[in-house]
């Protein structure tokens, strides 16, 4: 969550620390009432854009242990001394 600046102005009127998702007046966001929770889930986490560098790199690691598993499997039985 972004993190705002206490202004000094701020005795006079609290503000909350941390913006929360469910704040009203969001730009670039379009709500709809009969979105899913599974798509409000693929759009808030999957394809958000500052979750973009945590999911290349949760893909990169997956991709690299499936890869590790079908090179094993394939050429295996060269790793054992004959």
């Amino acid at each position: 969550m972004a993190r705002r600046a206490a202004t000094s102005s701020s005795a006079a009127a609290p503000v909350p620390g941390f913006l929360s998702k469910s704040q009203p007046g969001r730009r670039g966001q379009l709500t709809d009432p009969d979105e899913s929770a599974f798509s409000r889930f693929l759009r808030e986490e999957v394809f958000a854009p500052e979750k973009l560098p945590g999911n290349i790199s949760m893909m990169t690691g997956i991709g690299v242990f499936v890869g590790g598993i079908l090179a094993v499997r394939s050429w295996g039985d060269l790793l054992i001394p004959a």
